[in-house]
C-alpha cells in the first residue's frame, strides 16, 4: 500500500507538471507561421486603395493604422509599412487573435483537468476496491501459517477476490479439521497406548503368581522349581519395566510448542483480538466487552499469546449462554491478568481443577465438538511463556485468567 501511495504522488505530480509544460507552452507559442495576420492587412490595403476608410474593429490581428508622421517607426508592436496611393501606411499587429489565446488555454486546460480527474479517480478506484481489500488479505497466508485457524474471514461483493475469499476461508476449515481430526488421532493414540499397558499387567501378574508358587516348593523337583521360579520373577520384573516406560511415555507431552519469547505491547494483542471477534460475535448477537486498560510491554510471544486468548473466547462461544462475553485486566506484583468470562457454565468446583489437563471434557461438553486439548494446550504455552494459566467461578460465570510478566 505504501508503495502504491508514492505512485500516486508521482502520478499527481506528473499531471501538475503538464499542467504547467502544456500553459507555459501555450502563452509562448510564436504563431507567426501561419501569418493570418496578412490576410487583414490585403483587405486593409485595398480598401485604402478604394478610397473608404478603413477600420480595424472588426479584425481580429491589426491592431491599429498609422499614416507616415514623426513619431511613425516607433511602435511597441509587431508592424509592416506599406506605400498606397504615394502615401506610407504602419500596420501594427498581433500574432495571434484577442480571443483565441484565452479560448485555447481554456480548451486545453478544460481537457487535461478531464483526463487528469479520470486518472485519479481510476486510481483511487483501484486503492480502495483493489489494494485495500486485498491488503487486508496479505495477513491471511501468514496467520494461517502460525496455526491461528479460529476466526473466519469475512465475505464481500469484491467481483475481484470474492471466489479467492472463498476459497481461502474453505482452506482455513479445511486446515482446521485436519488439526481436529490429528489431535483426535493423537487421543486414540494414546487412549490405546494406555490399554495396552493395562491389559499387559494381568498376565504380569499371573506369572508372579506362578513364580512364588514355585518359590515356596509347591512342586517336587525343587532345585529345578526354585531356578524356574526366579527366572519367571525376573521376565516379569523386566516385562513390568517395560510397562513402565509405555506409560511413562503416553504421559508425557506429545504436542510440541515452538515459542520464541520476546516483546510486545497490550495492545498489540487486543487489537488482533478485537479484529478477529468483534464482527464474528456481531453475527451471532454475542456482545463482546474488553475493558480499559493502560497500555505496556509485556514479555512472551505475540503469537502464542493470541492463540491463548484465541483458545478462551472460542470455549466461552462454544460453552457459555452466547450473551456476553467480556475481557477484563488487573495487575499483581510484576505481572499482568488478562481474564475471559463468559455467563451459563455448568462446571462444578470438583471439575474445575481438571479443566487443563490433556484430553479432559467436562459434563456440559456432552454436545460440543472438541478434542479436550484447547486449555491443555493453552496451560502449555503460559507455561512456556514464564506465565500462569487458572480459572474460577462464581456462580454460573466462569474467568479463565491468563497471567502475563511484564517486561
Amino acid at each position: 500500500m505504501k508503495a502504491f501511495n508514492r505512485l500516486f504522488c508521482v502520478v499527481l505530480a506528473v499531471l501538475i507538471a503538464v499542467f504547467v509544460a502544456a500553459n507555459f507552452i501555450l502563452l509562448n507559442t510564436d504563431e507567426s507561421d501561419g501569418r493570418p495576420y496578412r490576410v487583414e492587412i490585403s483587405r486593409l490595403i485595398r480598401e485604402i486603395e478604394s478610397g473608404r476608410s478603413p477600420s480595424v474593429s472588426d479584425c481580429e490581428y491589426v491592431t491599429s493604422i498609422t499614416e507616415y508622421c514623426e513619431d511613425f517607426y516607433n511602435s511597441s508592436d509587431d508592424y509592416i509599412i506599406s506605400e498606397i496611393n504615394g502615401k506610407l501606411y504602419r500596420f501594427d499587429y498581433r500574432t495571434t487573435a484577442k480571443s483565441d489565446d484565452s479560448r485555447i488555454i481554456l480548451k486545453v486546460n478544460i481537457m487535461l483537468g478531464i483526463m487528469a480527474i479520470f486518472i485519479i479517480l481510476v486510481m483511487i478506484y483501484i486503492r480502495f476496491k483493489i489494494l485495500k481489500p486485498f491488503d487486508k488479505l496479505s495477513d491471511v497466508p501468514y496467520e494461517l501459517s502460525k496455526g491461528n485457524l479460529t476466526p473466519p474471514i469475512k465475505e464481500n461483493r469484491n467481483r475481484y477476490f470474492g471466489r479467492f475469499l472463498w476459497g481461502v476461508d474453505m482452506l482455513r476449515e479445511n486446515m482446521e479439521q485436519q488439526k481436529e481430526r490429528e489431535l483426535n488421532l493423537q487421543k486414540d493414540k494414546k487412549m490405546l497406548l494406555l490399554s495396552l499397558s493395562h491389559d499387559i499387567k494381568t498376565p504380569i501378574s499371573a506369572i508372579k503368581l506362578y513364580s512364588r508358587a514355585l518359590s515356596k516348593e509347591l512342586y517336587s523337583d525343587k532345585e529345578k522349581q526354585k531356578e524356574i521360579a526366579l527366572s519367571i520373577n525376573d521376565k516379569a520384573d523386566e516385562i513390568e519395566g517395560y510397562v513402565s516406560q509405555i506409560v511413562t511415555a503416553s504421559r508425557e507431552d506429545f504436542l510440541t510448542f515452538d515459542i520464541h519469547n520476546s516483546e510486545f505491547y497490550l495492545s498489540q494483542l487486543i487489537s488482533k483480538i478485537e479484529a478477529y471477534y468483534r464482527d464474528k460475535l456481531a453475527l451471532v448477537k454475542t456482545e463482546l466487552i474488553i475493558d480499559k486498560y493502560r497500555d505496556m510491554m509485556l514479555s512472551g510471544d505475540i503469537d502464542k499469546a493470541i492463540e491463548v486468548i484465541q483458545n478462551l473466547i472460542e470455549n466461552s462461544i462454544k460453552y457459555g449462554d452466547g450473551k456476553l462475553i467480556r475481557i477484563s485486566f488487573s495487575t499483581e506484583e510484576e505481572c499482568l491478568l488478562i481474564s475471559v468470562s463468559n455467563n451459563g457454565c455448568s462446571l462444578s468446583e470438583d471439575d474445575l481443577i481438571h479443566i487443563f489437563d490433556s484430553f479432559w471434557r467436562g459434563e456440559n461438553s456432552k454436545n460440543a465438538k472438541g478434542s479436550g486439548l484447547g486449555l491443555y494446550i493453552c496451560k502449555q504455552l503460559m507455561l512456556k511463556m514464564n506465565g500462569e494459566i487458572f480459572a474460577s467461578l462464581s456462580g454460573d460465570t466462569i474467568s479463565v485468567t491468563a497471567v502475563f510478566q511484564k517486561a
